[in-house]
């Protein structure tokens, strides 16, 4: 237990042991809450979840030093349902998150736990959303709220989220939010909730700031602090592929048309992306379903015995759903998403190489992820081997060799109607070769009539390159200067912090630079919006005042931080010729 974890609670701060063995039924959950959690594939509690839920039942704050991966959502969020009344509206539990991405992770975790509980709401709110539905929401009286500060903070402004009845509060990845620049908001959430509510704050490390947070709003809190976990599965091969996100479920198909497992698990973060990704395979052509934390159990089960059965090869899962997941036939897990933290990692590829037998794991990173794929390797002490995505011709080849297997077994059976068949195209088309008859039937057969061209093999060269620049980039010190110039046209190109992930729109940003940068609207030029920044052009660039006043101004609740783009191409391409949405908002 750390020395500065203790310097920051009172010195009577208890420690509560973990019970040797225990069971969820042992935890004093609700029957509702414990059918849920019990459904979803739940046996054993994790050490954190064996400390820190009751601690929460029984009415205590707690500190947790936890990583993502080690179950603390279901640890602080099973007690917090536990604590909500589904028969009153309105806000009584509140979760923090530093990023939309977790945002939307924890709400449908806390959906799915609460699947069994008549009336209760739960409700994402974070930045590059629109206000509208979730403002409705919270008027139709949500009654748990998972949102990021920002949004939060903004929705208290608007008076569309009110506080007062608010029982539970949880701060989930502090440290995170803190080096997010969410001191500020998150010192206001805490003093705009009642003085009398629960507190759990939960943090990866436990730097000043969060010993004092933790000093100055918690009361006498229990402590629980657990280990990571950084083995991996030894008969699992591990690979990973470079793909740009527009284009993973194209990859994914591809993998799946050569791989030769009887089944395989597709992981991604949300519940939104299994319904995608499952449906896209579907209309593919390939025998997949999708299960995440609002599917029903009975549907869970149905999908899980068909996947087991072998009419089933393909199963799309959040981490929550594809909890306790045991099918012998799984060879490989295909990782859409890289997993935020190594726990999940593990915990996902795990699904495959059981019980003796092998498998493997392909993930799939952005050009921009692979600082933390090396993490992860680092932490699971194992690197991951570069995989090379099969090619339209490799697909194909793949696919025919598979059909000329199936041939023995038919040659036997009654053919007289395709032997006239072929025979009679033959007199009709004496010029025919047999050969050539036989591959152009293949070729339709296989899908090899479709035309073959679409950009996804550019894309990975493209990708692969930028991977690789990012790699030289970081060896040499830091990202090689471009000149300015490189706009389009020769204009001055400048860059700003702010991005999607703030929910920042082209109006507020043509309306800072003509505000307080002096300019007109004409000059401004082209506007091209990133998740965590931007880019525009100023054909006659900026006076060193205006530079000096933009320097100092906040757009969407965030410092400009306007300079000259000296960036590498590739962070310059938005995606499918819109602006990027980044997987980690900052509201």
């Amino acid at each position: 237990m750390s020395d500065t974890l203790h310097s920051a609670l009172p010195t009577d701060a208890p420690v509560v042991p973990a019970p040797e063995v225990p069971s969820f039924a042992d935890l004093g959950l609700d029957p509702d809450l414990l059918d849920a959690v019990l459904g979803l594939g739940f046996t054993t509690p994790t050490p954190v979840q064996a400390r820190t839920i009751p601690a929460l039942l029984g009415g205590r704050d707690v500190v947790g030093v936890a990583q993502t991966g080690t179950g603390k959502t279901a640890a602080f969020g099973l007690p917090l349902l536990q604590a909500v009344d589904a028969g009153v509206a309105g806000v009584q539990a509140l979760v923090l998150t530093p990023t939309r991405e977790l945002a939307m992770q924890v709400a449908d975790a806390l959906e799915s736990f609460a699947s069994h509980v008549e009336g209760l709401q739960v409700v994402p709110v974070y930045g590059g959303s629109p206000y509208v539905p979730q403002q409705r929401a919270l008027k139709r009286g949500a009654q748990v709220v998972v949102g990021t500060p920002g949004r939060v903070i903004d929705h208290l402004d608007r008076g569309s989220l009110r506080l007062d009845g608010l029982k539970v509060l949880v701060l989930d990845e502090a440290d995170e939010m803190l080096r997010m620049g969410f001191a500020e908001d998150v010192e206001r959430v805490l003093q705009s909730s009642p003085e009398r509510r629960q507190v759990a704050l939960f943090s990866a490390t436990m730097p000043d700031q969060i010993r004092r947070v933790a000093a100055r709003h918690l009361s006498n809190p229990v402590e629980v602090s657990v280990t990571r976990q950084s083995s991996t599965v030894t008969a699992v091969k591990q690979s990973y592929a470079v793909v740009p996100h527009q284009h993973k479920t194209a990859a994914l198909q591809r993998v799946l048309a050569i791989t030769d497992a009887p089944a395989t698990i597709v992981f991604v973060r949300t519940r939104e992306a299994a319904e995608e990704v499952g449906h896209a395979l579907v209309r593919h052509g390939v025998a997949a379903a999708h299960i995440s934390g609002d599917v029903a159990q009975s549907d869970r089960e149905r999908i899980v015995e068909r996947l087991r059965g072998g009419s089933l090869d393909v199963l799309v899962a959040t981490d929550v759903a594809a909890r306790g997941l045991d099918v012998e036939r799984i060879g490989l897990v295909v990782n859409m998403d890289l997993p935020r933290e190594a726990e999940a990692y593990v915990h996902r590829i795990g699904r495959t190489g059981r019980a003796g037998r092998t498998g493997e794991a392909l993930t799939f990173v952005t050009p921009s992820e692979r600082g933390r794929l090396r993490n992860i390797e680092r932490t699971i002490r194992t690197s991951l081997v570069e995989a090379t995505l099969p090619t339209p011709a490799q697909v194909a080849s793949h696919q025919v060799e598979r059909l000329l297997a199936r041939t023995p077994e038919r040659l036997g059976a009654d053919l007289r109607v395709q032997r006239d068949a072929v025979a009679a195209h033959l007199a009709a088309n004496p010029e025919l070769d047999v050969t050539d008859l036989l591959a152009a039937v293949l070729a339709i057969a296989v899908g090899g009539d479709k035309p073959t061209g679409d950009d996804l093999d550019d894309a990975l060269v493209r990708a692969r390159h930028e991977s690789t620049h990012r790699a030289s980039d970081v060896r040499a010190g830091g990202p090689r200067r471009r000149p300015t110039s490189n706009g389009p046209s020769g204009r001055a190109r400048y860059r700003v912090a702010v991005g999607h992930r703030d929910g920042l729109q082209p109006g507020a940003l043509v309306g800072a630079l003509t505000g307080e940068g002096g300019l007109n609207g004409k000059d401004v030029g082209k506007i091209d919006i990133f998740g965590s920044f931007a880019l525009v052009d100023i054909p006659a660039g900026l006076t060193p005042e205006a530079f000096e006043k933009l320097a100092q101004t906040r757009v969407a609740g965030r410092p400009l931080r306007i300079r000259e783009d000296t960036g590498p191409r590739g962070e310059r391409e938005p995606r499918t010729g819109r602006p990027e949405v980044g997987s980690r908002p900052h509201r």
